[in-house]
């Protein structure tokens, strides 16, 4: 146990789905997995493991914010053994042709945040970027599955609320949507050795001013779950192979 997750390190999956908000992650074991049971509840962050087509998967709440995901994410990997960890959250679009709920994927997280100091590189300002092969199998998913997923670089901001007009000159940067959480959780993963990717369902349109209603914002995102499913299948049979591997080779 840590003094955020009541788990044990076997109650984890090698790959947790990371939404921000509890209910959504009642809501992904609910509807998605087979057989979810509750493995933490700690200050209401609800975590669930279950099974995806014969495959073990977790899924657990980050929270909102660089700040939470980076507590959750930095256990997760360096306490309880999880190699993979793929948010499955929402954004603000920065391009006017995103429609509301399509899917994004974040190869690289610029941020505000002054998260990348605690890596005590100097003078300079690192990159957080996703595991390549989270992210090439997620796009062989789409693909697979004929669902359209943009993937370029995204925003993790700290505020949730953009008096400076960030979002419009990043807009012009081709950054394309804004969220909260990625660049936090890239920095754990490159920290920690381990993987992550995030993938986030257009909620709203900065630019157009669309947006879903809180209620839509909890379910409407499951072509994104499928996609996160599918990855967590692929890359827990590549770790089963590069076991098998190694034990040959003993």
């Amino acid at each position: 146990m840590t003094p955020h997750i009541e788990a044990q390190p076997e109650d984890f999956a090698n790959t947790v789905l990371m939404p921000g908000d509890p209910n959504r992650s009642r809501y992904i074991a609910e509807h998605f997995l087979e057989n979810p049971r509750l493995i933490n509840n700690l200050r209401g962050v609800q975590g669930y493991t279950g099974y995806y087509k014969d495959t073990r998967v977790s899924v657990m709440a980050s929270g909102m914010g660089i700040p939470s995901i980076s507590i959750y994410s930095h256990e997760l990997f360096t306490e309880f053994g999880v190699d993979n960890i793929i948010r499955v959250g929402t954004a603000g679009a920065l391009k006017e042709d995103l429609e509301l709920g399509c899917v994004v994927a974040g190869m690289g997280a610029c941020t505000d945040s002054a998260v990348s100091k605690s890596l005590e590189v100097g003078s300079v300002h690192f990159a957080p970027v996703a595991d390549f092969t989270l992210l090439e199998t997620a796009v062989s998913h789409a693909r697979l599955l004929g669902i359209k997923m943009p993937v370029g670089n995204i925003y993790s901001s700290d505020l949730f609320y953009d008096p400076a007009g960030k979002d419009v000159k990043l807009a012009k940067l081709g950054v394309l949507a804004v969220e909260m959480e990625a660049a936090g959780l890239y920095i754990e993963a490159a920290k920690t050795g381990k993987r992550a990717l995030a993938l986030c369902s257009i909620s709203d349109n900065v630019i157009t001013g669309e947006a879903m209603s809180g209620k839509d914002r909890e379910s409407t995102f499951n072509e994104m779950m499928i996609i996160a499913l599918e990855t967590a299948i692929t890359v827990d049979k590549l770790s089963v192979n590069k076991t098998k591997e190694k034990l040959k080779l003993v």
